[in-house]
């Protein structure tokens, strides 16, 4: 019966598993017992789940402490609550009304640090849109000894912001500094050696180093947005018998219309927070001539150890960085749409 039975053939048919082992057979019908996600959902699902990472860090970097410097502009913190910042006395909008109050001395200064910040930033914004479209439009010709032009083009953006500021910083010193023994010394442009680092004089010296340190970055975008206008585009305005500046204001500049925009605000967003050229520059005692509003709130918060009040002036900041970003892409979309119906 033995062998009989192992040369008898498998039984097949419905009920051939109930008949086994008591194990359902693999199959298609047991494929689909099992629960599987719609290729579409994690199609869709792949790229938020990869941008998770940087989504926390950007909660733990800049969310969670914009939030903590929110609640601090209620509290009255000042030096006497430092250890424990949860006893400070709820202070409500008494240090908002305290920062524009424009007739108070802080106030007063608040306000003028803000106007000139507005002054440093169109100017530097200008400046640094002006040199690094120039540079990029010359840099479009082939010559021998571009590619190398172009790298040292690029190399004030490559420093660390730190090494420049501090040459810097050495280059206009007034008794042995390089800018007054050019200017002096070499040219006679100036009658005795200026100062640059206090005085009014300190606005020109940040201005120069802003922009030094900043076209480059325009450069950059502004000669990767040229690469996607077409040549022939050119070809055709020169049978046309148009002339360089013509081709500059008809094509290229309406065809750099997006990049610009873009390159605009982040410039602009960039040079009114910043705080690391003056801070290296001057110290953490500017110049009134040169006091933005960075350098400004950080006096405020860790000079005068009011951090209620230098956290309701970075609040005000951050509510009209804001209102301008928003408004500037609202034009910005609008104009957009405009010239493309």
């Amino acid at each position: 019966m033995t062998a009989t039975a192992a040369r008898r053939p498998a039984a097949s048919g419905p009920g051939a598993g109930a008949a086994g082992a008591g194990r359902p057979s693999p199959g298609p019908a047991g494929a689909r017992r099992r629960p599987r996600i719609p290729a579409r959902l994690r199609k869709i699902g792949l790229p938020y789940l990869l941008l998770l990472p940087a989504l926390l860090l950007e909660l733990l970097v800049h969310l969670v402490p914009m939030v903590i410097g929110i609640w601090m502009a209620f509290k009255e913190i000042t030096q006497f609550y430092i250890a424990n910042w949860g006893d400070a006395p709820w202070a409500g909008l008494d240090n908002f009304a305290l920062a524009v109050d424009f007739n108070a001395p802080v106030g007063e200064a608040l306000l003028r640090s803000f106007f000139t910040t507005c002054l440093f930033t169109v100017l530097s914004v200008g400046l640094c849109w002006c040199v690094g479209t120039a540079a990029a439009i010359f840099m479009q010709d082939n010559f021998r000894g571009r590619g190398i032009l172009r790298a040292l083009f690029l190399t004030p953006y490559a420093l660390p912001v730190y090494a420049a500021v501090i040459t810097w910083a050495f280059m206009f010193q007034r008794d042995y500094g390089l800018v007054n023994h050019v200017l002096t010394d070499q040219l006679g442009l100036t009658g005795e050696r200026p100062f640059w680092l206090i005085g009014d004089n300190a606005f020109v010296a940040l201005l120069t180093v802003s922009v030094w340190k900043g076209w480059p970055f325009a450069f950059l975008i502004v000669m990767a947005g040229l690469q996607n206008i077409p040549k022939e585009l050119y070809e055709a305005a020169a049978i046309d018998g148009a002339g360089v500046w013509q081709q500059i204001r008809r094509i290229t500049l309406p065809s750099l219309a997006p990049v610009n925009q873009v390159l605009i605000l982040v410039l602009f967003l960039w040079t009114f927070n910043d705080f690391n050229t003056p801070f290296v520059l001057f110290g953490d005692s500017a110049p009134e001539s040169a006091d933005l509003i960075s350098i400004h709130i950080y006096q405020s918060s860790f000079v005068t150890w009011n951090f209620g009040s230098g956290s309701a002036m970075s609040a005000l900041l951050l509510l009209f960085l804001l209102v301008v970003t928003a408004a500037y892409l609202l034009v910005t979309s609008r104009g957009r749409k405009s010239s493309d119906g």
